[in-house]
């Protein structure tokens, strides 16, 4: 009968320790593929928001003497608070609704457009090439893909190819500045 017991308890010992064995395979497997995430996450993750940090990390040491002084040949330019509360006048432009570039086709942009100009006298010209901006403006919305324009960066580009499409076609003014005031990609 001991010999019973023996290899009873010798048995449920030998599963205890597969069964930690086990637990602790699993533990560093899930370990291992969390770890994996987190760097696929951060090397497949927006870097526009990396470089525009270490370019103002660049540009403040820059700026900046031992002393604590600003240098003033190093320093970048300074944009002034009233430029950034001061906005010209609107022009509006209506709803514009285009097929981005894809494979399939299905991905479309509908973004709503505000033209920033530098003064009233640029407004019958504006009135009178309506068509001529629309066109232009499908033209380029268009030709661009969901990768392009999802980014900052992306938006940033289109904004600045949108103005100077339309200032080349201006003769009584030019657009400052463009506006989306809806941007909606499905």
């Amino acid at each position: 009968m001991a010999e019973k017991e023996e290899e009873q308890t010798a048995e449920g010992g030998g599963k205890k320790k597969s069964n930690l064995l086990l637990i602790v395979i699993i533990i560093v497997l899930v370990l291992v593929l969390i770890i994996g995430g987190v760097i696929a996450a951060l090397m497949m993750g927006n870097d526009d928001a990396a470089e525009s940090s270490e370019g103002a990390k660049k540009e403040l040491s820059a700026a900046h003497n031992t002393d604590g002084t600003a240098d003033e040949e190093s320093a970048p330019a300074r944009v002034s608070d009233s430029s950034l509360t001061e906005v010209g006048l609107m022009y509006p432009l209506d709803t514009f609704t285009v097929n981005l570039l894809s494979e399939s086709g299905r991905r479309y942009l509908k973004v709503e457009i505000n033209l920033e100009i530098e003064g009233e006298e640029l407004s019958p010209e504006l009135d009178t090439k309506k068509p001529i901006f629309r066109d232009i403006i499908i033209r380029i919305l268009s030709s661009k893909s969901l990768e392009e324009i999802s980014t900052i960066k992306g938006k940033e580009k289109l904004k600045e190819q949108i103005v100077e499409e339309l200032n080349m076609r201006l003769k009584d003014g030019k657009v400052k500045n463009i506006y989306f005031t809806d941007f909606v990609v499905q």
